[in-house]
């Protein structure tokens, strides 16, 4: 079962353990785990781990060739290069520069690809290529949605 992620990178310590939980629930018992991720910071970092964690592989989209400079930030830096390790497949778009375009491109792959998709989502209409986007997306194209957003999440 091939599951993608898309969600708010600007998620709280606290928020980011409680969706930690509600993704581990969702994925208990999956079996032949692929969780496909672009493993930014929030909610893409939280699934990987939480894919790792219950045996499953890991599948990395990355939206551009400077992406790891440009929006990894440093203290962030050491969480993506481990996840990039751990990864069994890296994907990177082919674009130089993080964007837009690049984020959409990287969204087809995760729509596209996938069984089903986790949105870590607080429901509010976000910018293009955001995660109400990607929501759209996958339900436009019959792909199965579950919204994660638990009670007392927050985001910065």
């Amino acid at each position: 079962m091939r599951i993608s992620v898309t969600g708010h990178m600007n998620i709280t310590d606290d928020t980011a353990e409680l969706v930690r939980e509600a993704i581990a629930d969702l994925i208990a018992g999956t079996p032949d785990l692929v969780g496909i991720s672009c493993i930014a910071r929030g909610a893409d970092t939280v699934f990987a781990e939480a894919v790792l964690a219950a045996g499953g592989e890991l599948e990395v989209v990355v939206p551009s060739r400077d992406y790891r400079e440009a929006k990894v930030k440093p203290d962030d830096a050491e969480r993506f290069d481990t996840l990039i390790g751990k990864a069994s497949k890296v994907r990177v778009m082919d674009f130089d520069t993080a964007g837009r375009d690049a984020y959409e491109a990287a969204n087809e792959v995760l729509v596209g690809d996938t069984d089903r998709l986790i949105a870590v989502w607080d429901g509010k209409v976000s910018e293009r290529a955001g995660t109400g986007t990607v929501v759209e997306l996958a339900r436009t194209r019959g792909v199965p949605v579950d919204v994660v957003w638990p009670v007392g999440a927050e985001r910065d």
